[in-house]
């Protein structure tokens, strides 16, 4: 069997991305989190994803329990796969997963910083440390059947070029995550004005807000005041940064987006 290996710290995206790298390999099926996957639907195993504490999760993930390996074995003997993903945090924990499985054919590593770029990763993250999703790659029909009782966020097809169903995507919300960030707007008003205090451009601050739907986005509203010749759009790119340096050191979230409104303009002479 060619064995691949998908490795990358928790809460970047390995699982989003699982399905669409199997495609591009040809894998017939992927273990991840305790699961054995093949044609985007469940064959065997159970999600450390549902596990109440992360000791838990991790033993269900490297298949510490015995009975739970066995099954997962007995189904890669039955289907008799040609290729398998394996996801997993570290090439350690890959190796520790392969032993539980008995499988010893060589493993092809890839990190996951050769598939996503640093914003797309810290994207990831903020989504599993904000609202606490997890994704897995299988339809939430198959996850209801073993998991009625738990509540399923939304699930998303992904589709290959042409066409063809690949598989589905489930969000669910472990309950060994945290719970959700929020910030106080009175925090948020006082970074951007004392962030905005270093531009003398500055004259106004109209209104702020910071939203966390999809992805963490400022938007500033202000008023600058500026001299003839002054280059406008330098001076709203080094608050941009400025304003996004800031909010990351002061709230370990970095802005996906910062939008500066400019509502009044005053040139002087």
């Amino acid at each position: 069997m060619k064995l691949y290996a998908l490795y990358g710290t928790s809460g970047t995206g390995k699982s989003t991305i699982a399905l669409r790298l199997a495609h591009q390999l040809n894998v017939d099926a992927i273990i991840d989190d305790g699961i054995l996957i093949s044609q985007g639907r469940k064959v065997a195993g159970v999600s450390a994803k549902y596990e109440k504490t992360k000791i838990q999760a991790v033993k269900r993930a490297i298949f510490y329990y015995q009975e739970h390996a066995a099954e997962v074995r007995k189904a890669l003997q039955d289907h008799a796969y040609e290729t398998l993903l394996i996801l997993g945090t570290s090439q350690r924990m890959i190796h520790r997963i392969t032993r539980a499985l008995q499988l010893t054919d060589p493993i092809e590593f890839i990190p996951i910083e050769d598939l996503k770029t640093p914003a797309e990763m810290d994207a990831a993250r903020y989504m599993r440390e904000t609202q606490g999703r997890h994704v897995i790659p299988v339809p939430r029909v198959e996850i209801e059947k073993d998991f009625f009782q738990k509540i399923i966020s939304h699930a998303q097809q992904i589709l290959s070029p042409k066409k063809e169903v690949l598989g589905e995507t489930t969000v669910v919300h472990p309950s060994f995550s945290g719970g959700r960030i929020q910030i106080h707007e009175q925090v948020l008003r006082k970074i951007v004005q004392i962030t905005c205090q270093r531009f003398e451009q500055v004259k106004r601050i109209h209104k702020t807000t910071y939203t966390f739907h999809d992805l963490p986005r400022l938007t500033v509203q202000l008023s600058l005041g500026a001299a003839l010749g002054d280059d406008l759009l330098l001076i709203v790119e080094q608050l941009q940064q400025a304003l996004y340096d800031e909010t990351s050191y002061c709230l370990n979230i970095s802005p996906a987006s910062i939008d500066v409104h400019i509502v009044s303009l005053e040139l002087a002479p």
